[in-house]
Order: structure tokens, then C-alpha cells, then sequence
């Protein structure tokens, strides 16, 4: 339909960022990225987006814009000293896109924006209460209870990335040390390689890679390098481990996995799952599920992003 009225979903993440056109039916009409080291400030993104020629025809039924981001507040439109992102301080980011589109802009968490893009279009539409994980350059969460998106007063609950598991541990881009996304985001997978001691560690073919990558040492395990397999068992078992403590806050139904470590091939789920099911509080077991985004090759989180317009 030429009339309908679209919305545009941002996800700003610390590697990329994506946006889409999107339909009143959750399709994805139009979409472009860039990376997010190319991208100085707020600003120019918002310019960068704006002249986008293909994104102009749109430009006349738009009816607003979501944006999800590492730290993205929802009360005051905000990026609030985003660990993984080079804009520092507190970046006014609904009043910068308003500005430049001159249409109504709301913000979220990345990870809450993935949430509502699961619970409207993916893997999360028959459950009212679950969290979505994001497994990036760090890891988010969303927290939806009764249906409802958690924001805690201030804007930033969910943050399951920055709960410390390891007292004393490895060194956060937040400025503390021991949070779980130093171990179990694509960037902890590659820390591992380094930092995870292992007898197996000298031969392992990931020491012939220049810089590997989470994909890598996926791949390298699924080919039988022992020390891969180490560091996804590894990773395995602190996310199970957190997963089953993070159960205490909600008491979800579900986990729902969102990143290219959820993607990878193997048993990565189900061995997630056994660590979880193996530390959880008794009257929590046998009750919740891991599950796969099944959002992943149209991301979840543009999809969500811009559902918070309708």
C-alpha cells in the first residue's frame, strides 16, 4: 500500500548499527547498516540515515522512529554512558533524530527492543513473561513480566550483562571487573582465547588465526580443537550458571537467545540449558526453556525498535 503509514527501527550496537522500514505487518520494507567505528557522533548518524536515497521515499508516511541502544534510557530519550559505544557522557538522542526527521522518536535498551520484536514477531509470541539475552560486542537483556516491558524507575532495568559473576574478574568496558558480558558476549568468547588456561591451548589452530573471532572458535570447536571446545563449554557454563540466578528476579518461562553465539551450529543451547537446569532453585527446574531467537536474520531488535511507535 502506497498511503500506509511505516515506522523506522534503529538498533545502534557496538560493532553495528542496522535500520529498517517497516510495515504495519512487521516486514522489513527497506534496510541498510554501517559500523559503528565509522560513525563519529549521534548526529552525523542521524544526517547519514536522513540522506540515505533510498530511505527518502519513505520519508513522506513515516510515522515515527524506534531506536534501541546500548544504555538507551526510555524516559529521557537518552544514551547514558554507553560502555561499547565511543559517543561518551549522556548523548540526547530522541531530541537529535526529532530534530532531523521532525517526527515522534522514542528510545530503548537494545535489548529491550529486541524483546518486544520477539514477544510481536518471533520466538516469544505464546509467552507473556521471558527474557530476551542479546550475545554481542556485550550482553543486553529485555525483561518482559505479564506482558509488560520491565523499566524500573529510572529506565534501566535489565541490565544482565553488567551483573558481576566473578568477584575480582576480568576487566569491563563499564569501568568494573567480573560483569558476565566479559565472559559470555562474542568479545568474552575471544577474551577466553587468551585468558582461559588450558594445556591444549599451544596446539590449538586458533593460535594460527591472526584475529579471531567468536565465529572462529565456534567453527574451530565444531572441527574437534580441543581447546575451542574449552571456551565454548566454558562460555556455556557461565551463562547457564547466570541464567539459572537470573530465574530468582522474574521467574520467566522462557530465555530467548539473540546473537551470532545463539546462531552458532552445535549444542550451544542445550548445553546452556543443562547448566542452567543444573544450578537453578529447586522450584524453579523442569520450568523453563531456552529458546533461539527466531528473529535473527531480520533482526529482532529494528523490528522491535519500531513497534514502540505503534
Amino acid at each position: 500500500m502506497q498511503n500506509e503509514l511505516v515506522t523506522l527501527g534503529i538498533d545502534i550496537g557496538g560493532t553495528g548499527i542496522e535500520y529498517g522500514i517497516v510495515n504495519s505487518e512487521g516486514k522489513i520494507l527497506y534496510e541498510n547498516d554501517f559500523k559503528t567505528s565509522d560513525i563519529e557522533s549521534a548526529a552525523i548518524l542521524a544526517q547519514k540515515i536522513y540522506s540515505d536515497d533510498q530511505l527518502k521515499s519513505y520519508l513522506n508516511r513515516l510515522k515515527g522512529i524506534g531506536i534501541g541502544a546500548p544504555n538507551g534510557n526510555f524516559y529521557h530519550g537518552t544514551i547514558e554512558f554507553a560502555p561499547n559505544l565511543k559517543w561518551e557522557g549522556i548523548v540526547p538522542l530522541r531530541d537529535i533524530f526529532n530534530e532531523c526527521f521532525k517526527v515522534p522518536v522514542v528510545v530503548t535498551n537494545d535489548a529491550n527492543a529486541a524483546a518486544i520484536g520477539e514477544m510481536k514477531f518471533g520466538n516469544a509470541q505464546d509467552l507473556k513473561d521471558f527474557v530476551t539475552v542479546t550475545l554481542g560486542t556485550g550482553v543486553g537483556s529485555g525483561v518482559i513480566s505479564d506482558g509488560q516491558l520491565i523499566y524500573g524507575h529510572d529506565g534501566f532495568a535489565g541490565e544482565f550483562g553488567h551483573i558481576r559473576i566473578v568477584p575480582e574478574g576480568r576487566v569491563c568496558g563499564c569501568g568494573r571487573k567480573g560483569c558476565l558480558e566479559t565472559y559470555a558476549s562474542s568479545t568474552g568468547v575471544v577474551r577466553s582465547i587468551e585468558e582461559l588456561p588450558s594445556k591444549n591451548k599451544s596446539v590449538s589452530i586458533l593460535n594460527e588465526l591472526k584475529n579471531p573471532t567468536a565465529k572462529d572458535v565456534f567453527d574451530a570447536a565444531n572441527e574437534g580443537d580441543l581447546f575451542a571446545k574449552e571456551i565454548v563449554d566454558f562460555t556455556c557454563e557461565t551463562l547457564g550458571n547466570a541464567l539459572a540466578d537470573f530465574c530468582c528476579f522474574s521467574s520467566p518461562k522462557a530465555f530467548v537467545l539473540f546473537g551470532g553465539i545463539a546462531q552458532s551450529e552445535g549444542d550451544f543451547v542445550l548445553k546452556v540449558k543443562k547448566h542452567m537446569e543444573k544450578n537453578l532453585l529447586k522450584i524453579y527446574k523442569n520450568k523453563v526453556e531456552v529458546r533461539i531467537s527466531t528473529l535473527h536474520d531480520v533482526n529482532a531488535a529494528v523490528l522491535g525498535a519500531a513497534s514502540l511507535i505503534r
